[in-house]
């Protein structure tokens, strides 16, 4: 199992007073959080004589589970998908950046499902120091903003759809310095920012009827209006809105908790999950 490529399903048969053990439940929380689906176990008559949950769910219904990911996981076959993940860091000096605390997960985990319902993926990626997930997926890497933003012009035209994912930097300093600025000799410095690129609003404002685009609200207050308005300035199909006020979400974790808006109306939320599951609802709801 641990060295196992393959989609891993569990079909779990025990006794009553064993699959209401807690250490049965933080065993099968383990596993959805590391991609497993639980096949629940079924009501009935059990081998001790008791009657309850934890009899292994009837062979059909088992093999039903498992086709309906099959076809699930050919969703996305002959589609193309432009994901962006990660920070962008925008250069002070050769040695230094202003930045922020994105990791990429989220984003990774997004090529990856899309990619493993049978997309074809182009990933672009700021600064981060994870591995490229399994399937196709073409990775672009890039720096900065106006890199990121170069790159998903050039991408977005031959997409099917675009996930804005990255955690992209509003701002970048007026000028870069060519050599290492020195305290010693330089004192007290004055940044000057200047705003950069809106990669979201570029693309909405360049994609044609047949495209979706799909973009982030990481907000810390006000969430729902930012990000309703986001959604409509930006032109997008969807977008997702996370919290940093939920200790569950947000930059480095492995968990994140969303709700989904779409253009139409429609919204729904998500409970806090690993951020592969988490994935996997959004390209559910969008996709």
């Amino acid at each position: 199992y641990l060295s196992a490529k393959a989609k891993v399903f569990v079909a779990p048969a025990m006794d009553l007073d064993m699959y209401r053990h807690p250490s049965t439940a933080r065993n099968l929380d383990t596993l959805r959080a590391d991609g497993v689906t639980l096949i629940e176990p079924a009501e009935g008559y059990l081998a001790s004589g008791l009657t309850g949950k934890g009899r292994m769910e009837e062979p059909e219904e088992i093999v039903k589970v498992i086709e309906a990911w099959m076809d699930a996981s050919a969703s996305l076959k002959g589609k193309k998908i432009l994901v962006t993940a990660g920070p962008t860091h925008e250069n002070i000096d050769p040695v230094r950046f202003i930045g922020n605390y994105s990791s990429g997960k989220m984003g990774y985990a997004l090529a990856g499902e899309c990619a493993a319902r049978g997309a074809e993926v182009c990933l672009v990626s700021g600064p981060v120091s994870l591995p490229v997930p399994d399937g196709d997926i073409r990775r672009i890497e890039v720096t900065s903003a106006a890199e990121m933003h170069a790159a998903c012009l050039r991408e977005f035209p031959g997409m099917d759809a675009a996930i804005m994912c990255a955690a992209v930097a509003d701002y970048a300093p007026a000028v870069c310095s060519d050599s290492k600025i020195k305290r010693e000799t330089t004192g007290e410095i004055t940044l000057r920012l200047v705003p950069n690129p809106d990669i979201a609003a570029s693309l909405g404002a360049i994609k044609t009827p047949e495209q979706k685009l799909i973009g982030f609200a990481l907000e810390t207050d006000n969430e729902h209006a930012n990000a309703l308005s986001k959604l409509r300035r930006k032109n997008l199909d969807f977008i997702v809105l996370n919290s940093l006020r939920d200790p569950l979400a947000g930059f480095g974790k492995d968990t994140n908790k969303v709700t989904v808006i779409a253009a139409t109306g429609e919204e729904k939320s998500f409970p806090a999950k690993s951020k592969t599951l988490v994935a996997a609802d959004i390209i559910d709801f969008t996709l």
